[in-house]
């Protein structure tokens, strides 16, 4: 199966080790995929606060692109890492679909620059791909250095799997905490994996976007974590940017890396740190690591 990449704003920029841990583990994965030529920015999802469905137009823009570039395919699978452009995507093509006035703009706007969207797309984010498409098993048998001994919360955020319960459970999912066992992990149990972290409220309203996210960072830590794994950009940067100011405002002493799930499977897979992006870090994964009790392959 091939599969059009779309990376996003996020990918290219704040999220580059994002994209680095992405296109390395597709590398070692041998999937077949291409970047989307001349995409654009999904919108966001503040774009759609603003005027809905210019910011549907420009997402649908995308999807036509994608099936434009995969012509002969009869199904077009584009993978969006970033959580944000996974759910833009998909609200605009459910809007699209669902919503006959909507559609109808969308499509006439498109047709002015000669495109067309023809309803080929299915919108896939990695996880999905990784343990539906490629499988455990696989994804088992290429692990070169596993990550026995790492304790690991995989936190989903609030947009990978809502609204739209497409290949996971929307407040319980497991497919990142299974492929963190497949990896040789242990996934650490606990309730906060879909609980936000703030999103853009630590730019906007500090003290609540620091409140939201240092709550999961000391749930993950008191849960015996010693990294979070996220798929969403912001999340990250909410997760491990702001941790000194966290524990200042709030007197706590969390202080746990939050890698992207890529990442550490490129870890497992023996994928060298700086290819990884791991040295981008702001917490690092470093000797604190190593001292885990069973776990070796850490280090920048």
């Amino acid at each position: 199966m091939r599969y059009i990449y779309y990376p996003g704003c996020s990918l290219k920029g704040t999220g580059r080790a994002y994209e680095e841990s992405v296109l390395a583990v597709f590398r070692a994965l041998e999937l077949q995929f291409e970047e989307l030529d001349d995409w654009n920015c999904c919108g966001a999802t503040a774009y759609m606060a603003i005027d809905e469905l210019q910011a549907f137009t420009l997402a649908a823009r995308n999807l036509a692109l994608a099936e434009k570039q995969f012509a002969d395919e009869e199904e077009v699978n584009i993978i969006a890492p970033c959580s944000a452009c996974y759910l833009v995507l998909m609200k605009a093509q459910h809007y699209i679909e669902e919503y006959t006035e909507i559609g109808d703009q969308i499509r006439s706007a498109l047709k002015e620059c000669h495109m067309e969207y023809e309803g080929r797309i299915r919108i896939r984010h990695p996880l999905d791909v990784f343990v539906n498409d490629i499988g455990l098993e696989k994804i088992k048998s290429l692990v070169r250095k596993p990550l026995d001994g790492l304790r690991v919360a995989s936190y989903y955020g609030c947009q990978m799997v809502r609204p739209y319960k497409v290949f996971d459970h929307h407040y319980s999912p497991t497919t990142m905490d299974d492929l963190m066992r497949a990896l040789g992990a242990k996934a650490v149990d606990w309730s906060l994996k879909t609980r936000c972290c703030g999103g853009s409220l630590t730019g906007t309203i500090e003290q609540v976007g620091m409140r939201l996210s240092f709550i999961l960072l000391n749930e993950a830590q008191k849960r015996g974590a010693n990294v979070i794994a996220t798929s969403c950009p912001l999340c990250q940067f909410n997760l491990e940017c702001y941790q000194g100011s966290m524990n200042r405002k709030f007197n706590g002493s969390v202080d746990l890396p939050a890698a992207y799930f890529t990442q550490l499977m490129g870890m497992a897979y023996g994928i060298s740190n700086r290819e990884l992006g791991l040295q981008r870090l702001f917490v690092p994964m470093t000797s604190q690591f190593s001292k885990k009790e069973g776990y070796q392959h850490v280090g920048v």
